[in-house]
């Protein structure tokens, strides 16, 4: 885009240096026209060239006198340059439209693209799986044709990361991908649902046999180790298998049936199973959940959790940390690692987080209204940081509630901004522009730190829980956390610690110039009652 401005202002400079050649080539022929005639006319009246004679032959010569009708020429004639010139202009505003108008089809291609396929793989993700099985069932119901649906799981995939570094992972994800498209037929579809989740539609066959054959020859793929780095790196997977109509009628169900069998099959030995309602019935909470959870977002009966985020030089507390926690009427508390990831796998993930996002600009009126000034932060997922309504959504909320958008953090991982990184990009410029804070959580766990930190328009470090609590026993994981505070500071950010779980970690982080802390030893997440009922004895208890 900025080639075409560059372009557009140098033909408009262009123009505007014709005008003025024109304009001034008009000028001097009109002075030189009028100055030449009347010499040569006072010389042949008067036989003199002087002041009386050029005042004379204007007055009685009619020759001369004609001169006077020289402006309605040279007006014709800034007319038709003006009309050259227009035509000009009109001749580059259509050529650089035209390009505009293809670079910017360019891009929406490129947008749309981005937020229904997979940034790694190059697959359809999660979003676009979900609209094409619904696409296919829809047609599949009206033709009274089968449907088939494979998901898979690999096993352990998290030591690979953790073993040899998610570079390695990544190349690995890449190279099954490629593996795979090659078993899959021209009319099926393949997907990546995240991480290391993928899925199968199989419409060219909507036999029992097919699908098994099919999981069969993924088996047999993976048999093969893959080569990374030099490396022999070896991968197992799990594998369900789920029926349309047999098994469920829409998407979401039919996804979860899968699902349910992938994880029954990493019990057998083929590494693949069936859906069947046994399975179901083994393992009722599971499937129960996703439409409890439907409920609980609709019905707003998640709550939030406080945790302080107090200063380690003062020992006030600016700020908390919002944790959502679902307690369960018949499950009880529900961890909300696995809500979350629930939420995921159902598309209910865009509720649930304008849920969290709602609650919070919702407490921070209610703190205000009580006199109470807090900042509040609150964490945003991958999904979110792909979601081009976000930003929208979000400046709708906050106009409406008149809460001051600096008093409210969005907390975001180095790997959610590594999923799609260019959207990622995107919508967290959108984000600052709106003056919230933004925030790196668990920062120093991810694999690409230094590479886009100086990117992203963010205000905190949050030093990853792990690093602290084993920084008083490990000179290295010392040296991390007093690297990222000085790093933080460098790049002119505060510099949260999570995981302070003793005095012996308050202090060394305090004497290292850490700004922020958040841990056991001054409080657990605590109800919103409690955690006021906590700030205002943090607070008598520093005025002692």
């Amino acid at each position: 885009m900025k080639s075409n401005a560059e372009l557009i202002s140098r033909n408009a400079e262009l123009l505007k240096s014709t005008v003025n050649r024109q304009g001034m080539y008009g000028l001097i022929i009109a002075l030189l026209s009028i100055t030449i005639a009347s010499l040569l006319v006072s010389y042949q009246v008067t036989g003199e060239i002087s002041l009386n004679s050029f005042l004379y032959i204007h007055e009685h010569n009619l020759a001369v006198r004609l001169l006077e009708f020289l402006p309605f020429v040279f007006t014709f004639w800034g007319q038709k340059a003006g009309y050259n010139i227009a035509s000009r202009a009109g001749e580059i505003i259509m050529d650089e439209t035209d390009e505009l108008r293809a670079e910017t089809t360019s891009w929406k291609i490129k947008s749309l693209h981005e937020s229904t396929h997979d940034a790694l793989t190059g697959l359809p993700n999660r979003v676009l799986f979900y609209e094409l099985l619904r696409r296919i069932i829809t047609t599949a119901r009206l033709n009274k044709k089968p449907v088939v649906i494979i998901f898979m799981d690999l096993d352990g995939f998290k030591d690979v990361n953790d073993t040899f570094g998610n570079n390695v992972g990544d190349q690995i994800l890449q190279l099954l991908s490629a593996r795979m498209k090659r078993l899959v037929a021209s009319g099926d579809t393949l997907a990546r649902l995240g991480g290391d989740e993928f899925a199968l539609i199989l419409e060219t066959t909507g036999q029992e046999e097919g699908g098994i054959e099919v999981a069969r020859r993924i088996q047999q793929m993976l048999s093969t180790p893959f080569i990374v780095e030099g490396r022999n790196i070896g991968i197992s997977a799990s594998i369900g298998i789920s029926y349309f109509p047999r098994h469920a009628d829409d998407e979401d169900s039919l996804l979860q049936c899968a699902e349910i069998a992938t994880h029954a099959a990493k019990r057998t030995i083929e590494g693949y199973m069936i859906y069947s309602a046994e399975l179901k019935q083994a393992n009722p909470r599971r499937f129960t959940l996703t439409s409890d959870l439907r409920r609980a977002i609709e019905n707003e009966l998640l709550e939030f959790h406080f945790q302080p985020k107090v200063d380690l030089t003062t020992g006030q507390t600016p700020g908390a940390e919002a944790l959502l926690r679902w307690n369960h009427p018949e499950h009880g508390s529900i961890p909300p690692e696995e809500f979350t990831r629930l939420a995921e796998r159902t598309r209910l993930i865009t509720a649930l987080s304008r849920l969290v996002i709602k609650k919070s600009i919702r407490q921070l009126q209610v703190w205000r209204t009580s006199g109470i000034e807090l900042n509040l932060s609150l964490n945003i997922t991958a999904h979110d940081l792909n979601d081009d309504k976000l930003p929208g959504h979000v400046a709708a909320m906050l106009a409406d509630s008149g809460v001051d958008p600096v008093r409210l953090t969005f907390e975001i991982t180095e790997s959610s901004v590594m999923e799609n990184a260019e959207q990622a990009l995107q919508i967290i410029k959108q984000l600052a522009d709106l003056k919230l804070r933004l925030s790196i959580d668990d920062f120093g766990t991810g694999y690409s730190s230094l590479a886009y930190l100086s990117k992203l328009p963010v205000h905190e470090l949050k030093i990853d829980k792990t690093f602290v609590l084993g920084m008083a026993k490990n000179r290295s994981d010392y040296l991390i956390v007093k690297a990222t505070i000085d790093l933080g500071h460098n790049l002119g950010l505060k510099v949260t610690a999570e995981g302070i779980e003793d005095q012996q970690a308050w202090d060394t982080l305090q004497q290292l110039g850490c700004d922020l802390g958040q841990g056991f030893f001054m409080s657990r997440p605590l109800p919103e009652h409690e955690f006021e009922e906590w700030l205002v004895e943090s607070r008598r208890n520093l005025v002692q």
